[in-house]
């Protein structure tokens, strides 16, 4: 399998993950404030991956490296971005929400243009418009649900130019620094702010903090969030950004909407209406249509 391909097969996986997360994270929230939620999430995920350190799957070797921007890279993700997307969504309508982080990919590339020199083709850009057109039927579907005021609006603007931000950060970040090394140091800054300030929210009463341990569906949600969607996810999402353009890495952000409404429906028996199969089926088509017409790259 040629590096491409598993930069992409690992994009698959790593978005397939983010879009069960929604499942796992409304399960937890039923248990835990949002806070004490990440603050579990990240601190589990970084002890998960410390424990790597020591075997051959670790690639890091940070000893006499620049840290500074690594640690600016974990501050933009996943603590900026989280603040704004949990922000944007209690405070805006879905399908208001559902727009803005739609935007993301096609922000993203065409920011690489002029910061990176990456330019897409005029096929990726279409097909590009094309994923994110289902992204935004599938929001619309839901368009009655919520309100939307200011504090939502700037949320979710703070959640798109943090994705953007490390999207080109990290891929500017590739040649000095592993995907390991990355995502580390990411889950690492997540760790440390999200359980400080869950101190904060608990008053510093441990028992609090811990509470939610205690129920078990908790626990199974918890250790897939942290797991599967911190630690995989994180190190997999730096491995596409190494190996492959801005444009065909982030299109595939778009598959996590698809992936989400599947699980519902599977899972929740959440309904699903042939619109939404076809705003599915734009998704996926412009997926497939961004790697298609992508210019060969080196690697």
């Amino acid at each position: 399998m040629s590096q491409n391909s598993r930069a992409i097969l690992a994009a698959i996986i790593c978005h397939v993950f983010w879009g069960v997360s929604f499942l796992a994270s409304r399960t937890a929230l039923n248990t835990a404030p949002v806070i004490v939620l990440l603050s579990h999430r990240f601190l589990l995920a970084f002890l998960a991956m410390s424990l790597l350190l020591p075997t051959p799957l670790a690639d890091c070797h940070l000893r006499g490296k620049n840290l500074l921007p690594l640690l600016l890279l974990g501050l933009i993700e996943p603590v900026i971005y989280f603040f704004g997307e949990q922000y944007g969504i209690l405070h805006s309508s879905t399908s208001f929400s559902g727009v803005m982080i739609s935007i993301i990919p096609i922000a993203s590339t065409l920011a690489a243009i002029p910061i990176l020199g990456e330019k897409p083709t005029m096929g990726q850009l279409l097909f590009s418009v094309l994923s994110v057109g289902g992204v935004i039927g599938i929001g619309m579907i839901n368009k009655n649900s919520g309100t939307l005021d200011w504090i939502g609006v700037a949320a979710l603007l703070v959640a798109v130019f943090s994705a953007v931000f490390y999207t080109l950060f990290s891929r500017n970040l590739s040649d000095r620094y592993t995907p390991f090394e990355r995502s580390y140091v990411m889950l690492g800054v997540g760790a440390v702010v999200f359980t400080v300030l869950a101190v904060f929210q608990t008053r510093g009463r441990l028992a609090e903090y811990l509470l939610p341990m205690r129920t078990p569906s908790y626990r199974v949600s918890v250790a897939f969030l942290s797991v599967c969607c911190s630690v995989i996810c994180y190190f997999l999402s730096c491995y596409t950004l190494t190996y492959i353009s801005i444009a065909r890495a982030t299109v595939f952000a778009n598959l996590t909407t698809a992936v989400s409404v599947f699980a519902g429906v599977l899972v929740l028996q959440e309904p699903f209406s042939s619109v939404g199969l076809v705003c599915c089926i734009m998704i996926l088509l412009g997926i497939y249509g961004v790697q298609r017409t992508a210019r060969k790259e080196s690697v």
